[in-house]
């Protein structure tokens, strides 16, 4: 007696699966650069061209940045190199950092910028995360103001007009954001209110500052006004740009807020009401911490735009630092090097700009170890 046996459906389908290779893990960096840019036909065509293209790119660049430049001398020595004449931004180098500051008093903005770069490296670290560290930043940035503007302790009185390059823009920026951040907090509880007055106000702030262009803020603070002012009584030109910076900042850096506030789960909210927390204590204890933190990438954005909108205080009459090295272009000795000045306006933002945005991807590892990837 014959037996037939069935065969399984199971290993029958095993068995005429196709064999799948798995994939070749090269280890070390050579290897991980390997299967990035040459992993597919694709990827290494592009590879390619893009070799291709930088090497037909970058030795002119080259030539002209470092081979051909000319790093001292006079105007005429740039003019017979042909290359880039870093001897203009080396000549105006100081200028385009104190402006117009009198000479024998610019010792008082190279403080404020020490000052201002100490205050920036100690925030920097966790440890002095303290309600101290807010009253620091207070009686630095009134220290700052007592050494630009002068008039007391025997300090010459040096008007606002005479202010010009870095302290300038750091002013504005440091100042402006420093104050507009509480103001853009309670723009953002204010627009989530339940309470139709407060809400109807922070709409109304955010949606009109939101709704024009930063310039013209700064027309109407420099010109408008001074037409509403009692006669006789004048604002000082600086403060009035250093408000509508404020105002600017405020309405967007809301906005950026009010999205964090809505990325918090309502279980947050509820467990705080469960804990019998009230609302302001509900929100500095539960909800902000989160909202802010979650929130670092956007605001940091926020932050590097406002930053580089400080140079639009030049349509008013503000020297900062990157109207200070215009201004320098027309001396008459060193016609003729717009590009040097700015590459060189560039590369000094581009660094701030770039620190910035590290020092937040740090702060982002560091306060949501859960994400990382």
């Amino acid at each position: 007696m014959t037996t037939v046996t069935a065969a399984s459906p199971i290993g029958s389908a095993a068995a005429a699966a196709p064999v799948v290779k798995p994939p070749v893990i090269r280890k070390g960096l050579p290897g991980r650069l390997l299967a990035t840019y040459f992993g597919t036909p694709l990827n290494a065509a592009i590879t390619l061209a893009c070799i291709a293209f930088l090497a037909w790119l970058l030795p002119p660049i080259l030539r002209w940045v470092v081979l051909d430049a000319t790093w001292s001398g006079t105007a005429q020595d740039c003019r017979a190199n042909g290359g880039a004449c870093w001897a203009f931004v080396r000549e105006k180098f100081w200028f385009s950092v104190f402006g117009l500051y009198p000479f024998e008093q610019r010792w008082r903005p190279a403080t404020v910028m020490g000052i201002f770069a100490a205050m920036v490296a100690v925030s920097t670290m966790r440890r002095f995360w303290s309600p101290k560290l807010f009253l620091a930043w207070a009686l630095a940035l009134a220290l700052m103001l007592v050494l630009m503007l002068g008039g007391v302790a025997g300090l010459t009185y040096v008007p606002t007009r005479l202010w010009g390059g870095w302290p300038v823009t750091i002013w504005i920026a440091v100042f402006g954001l420093a104050v507009a951040y509480p103001i853009a907090v309670l723009l953002a509880l204010g627009r989530r209110s339940q309470l139709p007055v407060v809400k109807g106000f922070c709409v109304a702030w955010i949606e009109l500052i939101r709704g024009v262009p930063l310039i013209s803020l700064l027309f109407m603070a420099a010109i408008i006004v001074p037409l509403f002012m009692p006669e006789g009584m004048t604002i000082d030109r600086l403060l009035r740009a250093q408000i509508g910076f404020i105002l600017f900042a405020a309405a967007y850096m809301a906005e950026v807020i009010r999205g964090g506030l809505q990325a918090i789960p309502k279980g947050q909210y509820e467990a705080a009401d469960a804990l019998g927390l009230g609302y302001w204590a509900k929100m500095r204890l539960v909800v902000l911490p989160q909202a802010l933190k979650i929130t670092i990438p956007s605001q940091v954005n926020t932050f590097i735009g406002l930053f580089k909108d400080t140079t639009l205080v030049l349509v008013i009459g503000i020297f900062d630092f990157f109207t200070t090295l215009r201004s320098a272009l027309g001396d008459a000795n060193w016609l003729g090097f717009a590009t040097e000045a700015y590459v060189y306006a560039a590369f000094v933002y581009f660094v701030c700009c770039y620190g910035m945005s590290l020092y937040s991807q740090r702060l982002e590892r560091e306060l949501t170890p859960e994400r990382r990837r």
